[in-house]
């Protein structure tokens, strides 16, 4: 899933792109990717786009008359960017990956979505009130001081992989920079906040800056004037995200992970993040991939159960079910 650092990077090619240019039409080849029934898309065409901002991880942009359209990638959605032919025709919208085509007065920004889960989503609406309805909320950590970061994380107990990607705690972050901001702290994925002590929270605030700083950077360089091409969740310059097996770049541990659902956690069980001295003896109560599948299933079921439990008691809905 396109994260913080990624859409940053998508918004300033667009910039270089659509910002001042105007959107002749839309053409979409999903009907299910429209989400707004309120609006009908015929009111953009003709409007000049005057702004293009992120909002969590969706791509917002802003059309003159107050309209707003929101993009949300979701897992496998990307853009391509097709630059204006005279005299040819408009490019068409992939056959089995496509979703939509933005047709602007300087080319054709097309919208595909790999897989045949269809999550990526567009909204159109009408006027700030409106759009800030779409927004979970969550805290801009680059923009941020400590004590908001601080006061953020200890709002509620949660373990630090979930606080970390959960949209209404933090904006922008997701699987794959949550597992990069771990290792460079030195922390658990499954540390619970409330059990932090001062110097953690600083290695976490520090650690989440210097990740997200430093791969928006890394991102910027590789797209350079282009259009970003290799947006992807698995780099091979990541520390431990996808990397399950392979030896960690700062103790040659093997990487290990922790799999729920359609979700994996990969972390390196170093000393100082609550694991074994030897480095060799997972937490107990944790899937630890590395072992046997039956007692790894019954010790992913037990840890996730009781994360189950916690959240309905807290009667919120996990954060895979909040648009991420």
């Amino acid at each position: 899933m396109p994260e913080l650092p990624d859409v940053t990077v998508y918004i300033e090619a667009l910039e270089a792109r659509i910002l001042g240019a105007g959107l002749e039409k839309i053409r979409l080849a999903s009907p299910f990717l429209l989400r707004s029934v309120q609006l009908p898309l015929q009111e953009v065409e003709g409007k000049k786009v005057i702004s293009l901002n992120r909002m969590g991880k969706r791509i917002v942009v802003g059309l003159e008359n107050e309209l707003f359209l929101v993009i949300h990638l979701m897992i496998a959605g990307r853009f391509a960017w097709k630059e204006l032919v005279v005299n040819q025709p408009r490019p068409k919208v992939p056959g089995k990956k496509g979703l939509a085509a933005f047709d602007f007065t300087t080319g054709t920004l097309l919208l595909t979505e790999a897989g045949s889960k269809k999550r990526a989503s567009l909204h159109l609406v009408l006027g700030e009130e409106n759009l800030q309805l779409l927004n979970p909320g969550g805290l801009e950590v680059l923009d941020a001081a400590f004590a908001d970061f601080r006061d953020t994380l200890l709002r509620e107990n949660h373990t630090l992989k979930r606080a970390l990607t959960d949209p209404i705690l933090f904006s922008g972050i997701g699987n794959a920079y949550s597992d990069e901001i771990l290792h460079r702290s030195r922390l658990s994925p499954i540390k619970l906040t409330h059990k932090m002590d001062e110097d953690e929270i600083q290695r976490l605030y520090r650690g989440t800056r210097e990740t997200l700083d430093e791969w928006t950077g890394k991102l910027r360089e590789e797209a350079g004037a282009g259009f970003p091409t290799k947006v992807t969740a698995f780099r091979p310059e990541m520390a431990v995200h996808g990397r399950y097996k392979e030896p960690c770049p700062e103790c040659g541990t093997d990487v290990r992970r922790i799999v729920y659902a359609s979700n994996e956690t990969n972390y390196c069980p170093r000393p100082d993040v609550a694991w074994s001295r030897s480095c060799k003896v997972p937490h107990p109560g944790i899937y630890h991939a590395n072992r046997s599948s039956s007692s790894s299933s019954v010790r992913g079921q037990s840890f996730f159960n009781r994360r189950e439990r916690e959240r309905s008691a807290s009667k919120r809905p996990p954060v895979w079910q909040r648009g991420q």
